[in-house]
């Protein structure tokens, strides 16, 4: 087993539920790929002190037996998931703060941070996105947001979905979807939509000049990755208009996306409203996107 690169390696956020265990699953495969370690990670949310002692006590009871439940959970999803989990450098951590900024705080330290696209608390309450919407938005390198397996129909030979425009940020997330596909054997789907703004040029306006402007930011943006990966085909999709609806439509016939956590604007969380969060929170398939890590603008 290869030293991780980092303190947690492949950190899965898990809370027992549906979504929880398909992220174990999908980050233990990733884990395996990468010859990193995994750790699984349970918050036990803060709780206001109560006017009972007693109740107090039963309360924390209650959740000390839940985290423990939890983490046994993850990690026979761990097993049952990789053939060979004895070669798994496989941790374990529960920790007794907010949920959001404990992880956010742990993403600092992983490869990558995985969740599932909802969960629940301690008391088998959903959280409708909660922790997922939190992670886009705060948390540190690449997010990957995984659905209920049991929901999703993932065909392991589809290619690697990324989508492109040109900014710093598309930039970090075309790296890695090179690397995801290079990692799976698949090809990658490089998506550039010319136009964003809802409509076509105006009156007076050649839309083939920003078509031909379109091609120029896709080839330039994939000229060196396709040089450093040369096992990895390269398929080019070029869109006009509304990339969040077109990176929905091409995630049918894929296996992951990639995307960056802000855009052409250059305004952090900018583009994660309209795109981003849009596609990871709607995409049938596991969705990565790649924020800053601490300390880049």
């Amino acid at each position: 087993m290869a030293e991780s690169t980092t303190e947690y390696g492949i950190l899965v956020g898990v809370d027992g539920s549906a979504e929880s265990d398909a992220a174990v699953r999908w980050a233990s495969r990733e884990a395996v790929m990468r010859a990193e370690r995994i750790t699984l990670m349970h918050v036990v949310g803060l709780i206001p002190d109560w006017p009972s002692p007693s109740r107090q006590a039963q309360i924390s009871a209650q959740r000390e037996q839940n985290a423990g439940n939890v983490i046994e959970q993850a990690h026979k999803a761990v097993l049952a998931s990789v053939t060979e989990p004895q070669s798994l450098d496989l941790r374990t951590e529960v920790i007794h703060s907010d949920i959001v900024r404990a992880l956010v705080s742990a993403s600092a330290q992983a490869t990558m941070t995985v969740a599932g696209s909802r969960g629940m608390d301690a008391f088998g309450r959903f959280l409708l996105g909660s922790v997922s919407n939190g992670l886009l938005h705060h948390a540190y390198g690449a997010v990957a947001i995984i659905r209920d397996d049991d929901a999703m129909e993932v065909d392991q030979n589809a290619p690697v979905l990324v989508g492109i425009d040109g900014s710093a940020a598309s930039e970090a997330a075309t790296a890695l979807a090179f690397d995801e596909a290079s990692l799976r054997g698949v090809p990658l789907v490089a998506l550039h939509a010319w136009s964003d703004v809802g409509v076509f040029p105006i009156l007076g306006m050649d839309w083939r000049d920003y078509e031909a402007q379109g091609e120029r930011v896709l080839a330039k943006r994939l000229t060196g990755w396709q040089e450093r990966y040369p096992d990895v085909k390269v398929h080019r999709r070029l869109v006009c208009d509304k990339p969040a609806r077109w990176l929905l439509e091409e995630s049918r016939r894929a296996q992951l996306v990639v995307v960056g956590s802000c855009g052409r604007g250059g305004f952090p969380g900018k583009l994660l409203g309209s795109v981003s969060s849009a596609v990871a929170h709607s995409a049938e398939v596991p969705v990565i996107v790649v924020r800053p890590r601490l300390g880049e603008a």
